[in-house]
């Protein structure tokens, strides 16, 4: 099934919105049956991170989640919240989902090298974590599941390295510090940059972080980068769209056109500049509809006592572990394939790519 219309989810996630902004929990039950007096079966927090970096937690991972899970469970109850990039929030509402009786956490930490207290908190009540999307570092989680996050950064880094001018000045912008994958994007970027950086063949003219993945800091950054730069720039490495857009503002302002710019995520926004304005030149497709169901089938099989051997694929150091990780794989996405990915799968339309600001 693809897609529901922005318009449809935009309504659904508003107001989840205003309960999660005020830190209330929302059971969301997946069948009519699970608000009968009968206890459900399967009783599952699914708490994500925040809304700034990405629309997708909203609209996609939190509807395929409950769709999957109804599918496996029709008396499955979801409880849901989203911690609006707040790690206190989102540790108020681990505590609140134990208390209300989760058998099992999935998380997509806001910061996964602080959420190793989720974890503690959870072994405490005996309750499994996955930890999703974004790794939680430091603690013995029971499973990972998410995208080949260096494979992300090795796509980015291969086209800045195929469409950058021979000894070009490359700006590299790497999401947030406090984000695990964004380390594992830049790992990525950098095994196969570097051999080009140190022979001379592309330039490293900038590199930063970006706090919170914030767009108008990201923009800041890249003004900066200009500054320093004397405009000199030919490649905008941006490990997502969020960003890419905020360098092609600064760009733009600078009248700089015509160099190659990556994103991540396949957002409207960025599609809309890839396919129609030409400012952005590639993004990386990450199908969340299969990481939303492989998290749901994995946490099913958890509490129904099942060995999830057919889903687990590899493992992911932690700092702490080896993490048995379900690992999925990335899709490069420019204007030459919009139409056979992100529209043949139906994870977006034609009608939205155009008219972003509309949806």
């Amino acid at each position: 099934m693809g897609k529901k219309t922005w318009s449809i989810r935009a309504s659904i996630a508003s107001a989840v919105l205003a309960a999660s902004s005020c830190g209330v929990g929302i059971a969301l039950s997946t069948s009519a049956q699970a608000a009968s007096s009968a206890a459900p079966k399967v009783k599952i927090a699914f708490l994500m991170p925040e809304t700034a970096s990405s629309p997708r937690w909203e609209y996609d991972d939190r509807p395929d989640f409950i769709a999957e899970m109804k599918k496996l469970d029709p008396n499955a109850q979801i409880i849901y919240n989203n911690a609006q990039g707040s790690e206190s929030t989102q540790l108020q509402q681990v505590e609140s989902a134990i208390t209300n009786g989760a058998q099992l956490l999935v998380v997509a930490p806001v910061n996964g090298y602080a959420a190793s207290t989720i974890v503690t908190e959870a072994s405490r009540a005996k309750i499994p974590v996955i930890s999703y999307d974004r790794l939680i570092m430091n603690a013995n989680v029971q499973y990972y599941v998410s995208f080949n996050n260096v494979e992300v950064g090795r796509l980015q880094g291969e086209y800045i390295a195929q469409h950058t001018k021979k000894g070009g000045t490359v700006v590299m912008l790497d999401g947030a510090p406090t984000d695990p994958n964004a380390k594992q994007f830049a790992q990525g970027a950098h095994q196969v940059l570097d051999p080009l950086f140190k022979s001379g063949k592309l330039k490293l003219g900038y590199e930063q972080y970006t706090q919170n993945w914030d767009s108008a800091t990201a923009q800041t950054e890249m003004e900066q980068a200009l500054t320093k730069l004397n405009n000199k720039v030919n490649g905008v490495l941006a490990a997502n769209d969020n960003l890419a857009g905020a360098a092609i503002q600064a760009l733009t302002q600078q009248h700089i056109k015509g160099i190659p710019v990556t994103g991540q995520d396949a957002t409207d926004a960025g599609l809309h500049r890839i396919y129609y304005e030409g400012t952005q030149s590639m993004t990386v497709y990450k199908p969340i509809k299969e990481e939303a169901q492989a998290a749901a089938d994995l946490a099913y099989d958890i509490l129904t006592g099942k060995k999830p051997t057919g889903l687990v694929n590899g493992s992911t150091s932690n700092g702490a572990a080896k993490i048995p990780s379900v690992l999925l794989t990335p899709i490069m996405v420019t204007k030459a394939n919009v139409a056979s990915t992100v529209i043949k799968d139906g994870y977006t339309t034609w009608a939205h790519i155009k008219n972003p600001a509309q949806q």
